[in-house]
């Protein structure tokens, strides 16, 4: 079996003690660290990869889903920007001042 295997399986399992005895304790943060030791020694069992590669995988992964969301962001701006301008303004009684009469159209 390959080093870089065993490290894997070993994080592996070590992750997910983490992960309970963080959740026993209402440790939130052990629980996370936990999860990220679970995912890396996943990596290295799954590809035979090293610790430092497969924390660098996860990096590059974290860097994508943040760009990814930042772009999802501006998309639902740009979304809702396109509504607004499309759909005609709304004539409120909030709109008119106290004492001023509604506007006759003169085209009659």
């Amino acid at each position: 079996m390959n080093w870089d295997r065993m490290e894997g399986e070993w994080k592996q399992r070590r992750g997910k003690a983490v992960q309970h005895w963080g959740r026993m304790m209402n440790d939130e943060l052990a629980a996370i660290a936990g999860k990220y030791e679970e995912l890396v020694g996943k990596l290295q069992e799954r590809y035979g990869i090293s610790s430092e590669r497969s924390k660098r995988h996860f990096d590059d992964f974290k860097d994508v889903v943040r760009q990814l969301k930042k772009s999802n962001a501006r998309l639902m701006t740009l979304q809702a920007r396109l509504k607004n301008a499309k759909s005609p303004p709304r004539k409120t009684s909030s709109t008119r001042s106290a004492g001023t009469r509604p506007r006759v159209r003169a085209d009659k």
